[in-house]
């Protein structure tokens, strides 16, 4: 009891210590930042202000999208107030009865900014209107109606494209928590299961992998986070998956791969982190999104399999349990790539014979030299 307690204790207040660092988290979102990036690199984001909006967060953007406008509501409400005044409209002025103003009805700020909410939204109360005997008023008036139409469209547009974006569908595409290694097919394999949420499919999707570790070049040069390719396929190929039901892609472990120097026992002690990308076209917008996970060496289970999750029901359909999605089962597998290919090697000889041509069979006849 003591025992299970104080591992409790060191996982619940240490374990988080022990965490090695990642570059990609296991939602897909990247660990990195960017230090001392000069001023005029800065203005680029200003520049590309369309992407800049799109990747800000909600909170932000709500802020931009109000400030727009009551800002631009605010700024011409004190320019007619300002119109107003100009021509003496105002009630302090005391115009005579037969004095024409710019803007009908306008007393004051609050009535002006009232107006230039009226003029920009398109409200149209008619209590308020510009009149024919100021040009600065028609000229305001069309100036702020095109730039309303202008800070509209942009603003809705970044909403609409922000709701849009193919990033949410990607949270539908979960990936299991583990990676296993066991065989398959005869093979040695690293296995993921993967699957889709939606019923809709992804078009076209392509699914490959990076394995970032640190490496030392044979000129001495150290290389963090340097890239090697891994390849994932399932049955039918890595090329446009039919993804209706869960999938297990797997990596064979042959001597081309980075695993194939890895045993059971030395798999905890490596530095290294797999990057899982599934690339696709959304089946609805026709937009392309990718999703990313993350394995390190912790969440590499060697010696294990996927439990199964789909079965047939008694009226003819296919059920998936995601309650089995990521639980694994123990099986025999050997503790090391190497090791089962030259076991493979040592059968195969066993089984194959070598002619010496040196070699002759001579026949010799016995004689019997004793007679009785």
């Amino acid at each position: 009891m003591f025992k299970h307690l104080r591992k409790w204790f060191v996982t619940r207040f240490f374990g988080h210590s022990r965490q090695r660092a990642r570059l990609v988290s296991k939602d897909g979102r990247c660990n990195i930042e960017f230090g001392n990036v000069e001023a005029q690199s800065r203005f680029i984001f200003f520049v590309d202000i369309w992407t800049t909006v799109l990747d800000l967060k909600w909170r932000y953007k709500m802020t931009i999208f109000i400030t727009a406008f009551l800002g631009s509501w605010f700024l011409f409400g004190l320019l007619w107030y300002a119109v107003a005044y100009i021509h003496k409209d105002l009630p302090e002025f005391r115009p005579s009865i037969n004095h024409t103003p710019c803007v009908e009805n306008i007393n004051g700020l609050t009535s002006a900014f009232l107006f230039s909410l009226e003029t920009q939204v398109t409200i149209g109360y008619g209590f308020r209107c510009v009149t024919e005997k100021c040009g600065t008023a028609i000229f305001l008036l069309i100036f702020q109606s095109i730039l309303g139409v202008i800070i509209n469209s942009f603003m809705c547009g970044a909403i609409l494209a922000k709701i849009s974006r193919s990033k949410k569908r990607a949270k539908t595409i979960t990936f299991s928590k583990n990676a296993v290694i066991s065989k398959r097919g005869g093979k040695l394999c690293l296995l993921i299961r993967v699957a889709n949420l939606r019923k809709s499919l992804l078009i076209g999707s392509h699914i490959y992998g990076k394995l970032l570790k640190t490496t030392v070049t044979p000129e001495g040069e150290t290389i963090i986070l340097d890239q090697i390719n891994i390849n994932f396929v399932v049955d039918a190929g890595n090329e446009n998956l039919f993804f209706i039901s869960p999938l297990t892609i797997y990596h064979v472990i042959d001597h081309n791969s980075p695993f194939f120097h890895m045993a059971a026992e030395t798999l905890p002690q490596q530095d290294f982190e797999l990057v899982v990308f599934l690339d696709g076209t959304v089946e609805s917008t026709s937009a392309t999104c990718q999703v990313r996970t993350s394995y390190v060496p912790e969440e590499v289970l060697w010696g294990y399999r996927f439990a199964p999750i789909v079965s047939k029901t008694k009226e003819g359909k296919y059920r998936v349990d995601f309650h089995n999605f990521s639980k694994t089962v123990e099986v025999e597998t050997p503790h090391c790539a190497m090791c089962l290919y030259n076991e493979k090697d040592a059968t195969a000889r066993m089984k194959r014979g070598y002619d010496n041509p040196n070699f002759i069979l001579s026949e010799v006849s016995e004689t019997d030299d004793t007679k009785m």
